[in-house]
């Protein structure tokens, strides 16, 4: 995922300055034929401009997140009490379909279609992975990751359909529920991932232990550098160490 900053800083969401305790996180997508967040940002980047703000696009085209608010700034961005305590991101969508009212809409090029959804879609996932490890969140935790249509049903959104209504239009199989299950899923390869990558002040002893094989993780080579140690692990370690250091 490729994460750049371009925050609204003429938009009067921005300029009020008002902070929230980040509870959630909403998917939007953006109910007109746009795929470049770009667009977005140089409209919306106005201090007249007091209609929305939200706190990511994800452009269409490539897949890039452009950061637009702060993340615990309050956005505008769902129309209701959600803005109080959910992050917004918009998914650009592709420039060749057309609405013919409310959330429906035609499509003279499918493939390219669901190729921006796809982009915007895997986009969104390693984000909201991103942000739940951020904010210690449970994707998978009741109404911790919504769309804008689910906040509707909740009462803290306005009535709007996305964006699912443009899975569905697309004849693509994502749903909001397979949606969290990818971002639990990307949220866990990340955790191992993290793992296994020392910090700085710890890379050297760790090198040292992994290549003595004092420290060896489980079946899977996870080294599990940030998970609480035991008794029974430390018991294990310090034999290997007793072991190696005295049979050389």
């Amino acid at each position: 995922m490729t994460l750049v900053q371009s925050i609204l800083t003429k938009n009067p969401c921005y300029t009020a300055g008002r902070k929230i305790t980040v509870r959630g996180l909403m998917l939007h997508s953006v109910g007109c034929p746009q795929s470049s967040a770009e667009a977005f940002i140089r409209n919306w980047n106005r201090s007249d401009f007091k209609s929305a703000c939200v706190h990511a696009f994800i452009d269409g085209n490539d897949g890039t997140v452009h950061q637009t608010l702060p993340w615990d700034h309050r956005g505008w961005h769902c129309g209701a009490s959600g803005n109080n305590t959910h992050i917004g991101v918009e998914m650009c969508e592709p420039a060749c379909i057309r609405y013919t009212g409310g959330s429906t809409f035609t499509c003279s090029d499918l493939a390219t279609a669901r190729a921006v959804a796809r982009t915007t879609y895997q986009a969104a996932v390693e984000l909201f992975a991103m942000l739940c490890q951020q904010f210690s969140l449970d994707p998978l935790a009741d109404g911790v990751i919504l769309s804008h249509r689910e906040g509707h049903g909740r009462g803290i959104a306005s009535n709007h359909g996305d964006p699912e209504h443009l899975w569905t239009q697309l004849g693509l199989s994502y749903t909001m529920d397979g949606f969290r299950a990818d971002v639990k899923a990307a949220l866990t390869a990340s955790e191992k991932r993290l793992d296994n990558d020392p910090a700085d002040w710890s890379r050297e002893a760790v090198s040292w232990a992994t290549e003595n094989r004092l420290l060896l993780g489980d079946t899977d080579g996870d080294l599990m550098l940030r998970s609480p140690l035991t008794r029974e692990q430390f018991c294990v370690m310090l034999k290997r160490y007793h072991d190696h250091f005295n049979t050389r």
